[in-house]
């Protein structure tokens, strides 16, 4: 074992060892009615992704990582009972892994996941992908313009931020590859364009989740008050605007500098370590066409959205925003792939692109290549579910309230903190601003632009905690469609997220101000401010660091 990775490992140990020696001081017992762990809804709650997070940074490993976290909770749940803790990991109904894969929702994912990939693998296999970069190749000539491609195409389908990564990844990944930018760089790209755009974008499931958010005896329409809290979402806003300007000006910092400078040598990965099949490389073929590709992504576009509203209710009468706010995601998605890919069925064999056993050749190889982001998905399920069994919601809930009184004029600045380290903690945005806006709404009862400010910082917080957890599903995603390194991608955008964060932090400080002496819309101005702090943020980095690898 190397020395590197020992010690990491070796204090994750130490860690697990403290837990027990700490819930042993409780007397154990057997899991019933009313049980409640002695680590309730305290500070030890957010102990088991703290665990996980901070030793996949350490080692650079993630599965083990999340392992040894989710061994904390369940441990720190069973105060210490080993035989209660590993029945916990496995079969409890609100957490447990068998659960997290049983559960409709979590099924969904992984089935769209794997009928992703397999039709990945078709664009691959047929041609088609070969076809469609030509095509682009013809049309974008540097890097930048590269990038600045596979940015619009994120901004373009907002449907879903797991979605928008898969498919925008599939796509752009073979161009981005021809102009040299590296795997990190590009999952940056297309997490900054997954959650950070539905969070802003009506119509997505993102949009349907807040509105569902807000409680009904505040009597306030939830899409409403999402609409006004657009102007006011400075992380995701500024996210985007930092995410062009670093594209524009060609600049890179951090970790991801390293990364961009060896992909302009041809090293695409810079660990060298491929952690997704690279076998399947995109085949030429003499029947195949730019329509090849593009009529299956726009079907998947929009038999997805279909999908969407038809689990909604909208072709039973439903309203366009009511189907969206009642669908279920996960159950459109998968429908929508599979329609998808019986059409490309019909559509490669009708063209002769390729032969029937080739065809049925790629449903295996999309499953194997999607190995990897579906383990990580169940085990950060399966972490999550712990914090919830050890009430994180309601030591979150405490602190919130416990600063209401004092902080009013600070506490936009306040709860867009404490919801970036709950949702970093715990791998889940929706999660996070579920738990905060019926907090947020109490406390603001009376000021009605407060209380929109407050709401969008919790937005804001949540997207960014997300943006940053190794643990989240759309930053899994956004590593599986770049087919990126998971860790690679998780601590070369820390830095840039950490950057927006920052700088939204103290937008909101201004908003907050603002808002409590005026009581007003005089809150928006801290909306340009935001943005031109981080211009100016940005050019003294670019003048701390070397331009990135020459564009070519």
């Amino acid at each position: 074992m190397k020395k590197k990775t020992f010690l990491p490992l070796s204090l994750g140990l130490l860690v697990i060892l403290a837990v027990l020696v700490y819930v042993t001081c409780h007397t154990p017992g057997t899991a019933g009615e009313g049980w409640q762990p002695a680590a309730y809804s305290t500070i030890l709650s957010l102990l088991p992704p703290v665990v996980a997070i901070a030793l996949a940074l350490l080692t650079k490993e993630v599965y083990s990582s999340l392992f040894v976290g989710i061994s904390v909770g369940a441990l720190l749940y069973a105060n210490g009972n080993l035989e209660l803790a590993f029945n916990t990991m496995l079969y409890h109904e609100e957490g447990g892994l068998v659960v997290n894969l049983t559960d409709l929702s979590h099924a969904g994912i992984l089935v769209f996941v794997t009928i992703l990939g397999t039709l990945v693998a078709l664009m691959n296999r047929s041609g088609s992908a070969y076809a469609f970069g030509k095509w682009a190749g013809r049309r974008i000539h540097t890097r930048a313009g590269a990038e600045l491609a596979t940015i619009l195409m994120g901004l373009l389908i907002f449907v879903d931020d797991g979605f928008n990564c898969m498919t925008v990844g599939s796509v752009m990944r073979p161009i981005t590859d021809k102009y040299r930018v590296s795997r990190a760089k590009l999952a940056y790209i297309l997490d900054s364009t997954a959650a950070p755009v539905c969070i802003i974008a009506p119509i997505s499931s993102w949009a349907a989740a807040v509105t569902y958010a807000v409680p009904e005896s505040m009597n306030i329409n939830g899409f409403q008050m999402f609409i006004r809290a657009i102007p006011y979402n400075f992380y995701a806003l500024t996210t985007l605007f930092m995410l062009v300007m670093i594209t524009l000006l060609k600049m890179d910092y951090g970790p991801m500098k390293l990364h961009e400078d060896n992909a302009a040598r041809g090293d695409l990965f810079t660990t060298g370590e491929k952690p997704y099949d690279e076998s399947d490389v995109l085949d030429e073929n003499r029947n195949a066409r730019v329509s090849n590709l593009v009529i299956p992504v726009v079907c998947l576009i929009v038999t997805c959205i279909l999908g969407m509203l038809y689990t909604g209710g909208f072709f039973s009468g439903a309203g366009f925003i009511n189907a969206f706010a009642d669908c279920d995601a996960a159950r459109g998605l998968v429908s929508g792939s599979l329609i998808t890919l019986l059409v490309t069925f019909f559509l490669y064999m009708g063209r002769e692109v390729m032969s029937f056993q080739d065809f049925m050749a790629c449903l295996p190889a999309g499953f194997r290549s999607m190995c990897a982001p579906m383990i990580i998905l169940i085990l950060s399920w399966n972490l999550s579910g712990m914090t919830g069994l050890l009430g994180a919601a309601g030591f979150i809930h405490d602190v919130v309230n416990a600063s209401a009184v004092s902080l009013q004029m600070f506490l936009p600045c306040v709860i867009f903190l404490v919801s970036v380290f709950l949702a970093f903690s715990t791998g889940t945005s929706w999660g996070t601003f579920t738990i905060l806006i019926p907090i947020v709404c109490s406390v603001f009862p009376d000021s009605y632009e407060m209380l929109v400010i407050s709401i969008s910082a919790c937005l804001a917080g949540a997207v960014c905690g997300d943006h940053c957890s190794p643990i989240s599903d759309t930053t899994i995603m956004a590593s599986a469609g770049a087919h990126s390194n998971h860790i690679n991608h998780v601590s070369t955008q820390l830095p840039y997220a950490m950057t927006a964060a920052a700088v939204s932090a103290v937008g909101y400080l201004a908003a907050g101000v603002l808002g409590h002496l005026t009581g007003s819309a005089a809150a928006l101005a801290a909306l340009p401010l935001t943005l031109a702090l981080m211009a100016a943020v940005l050019f003294v980095l670019r003048k701390k660091n070397a331009p990135a690898a020459a564009d070519k």
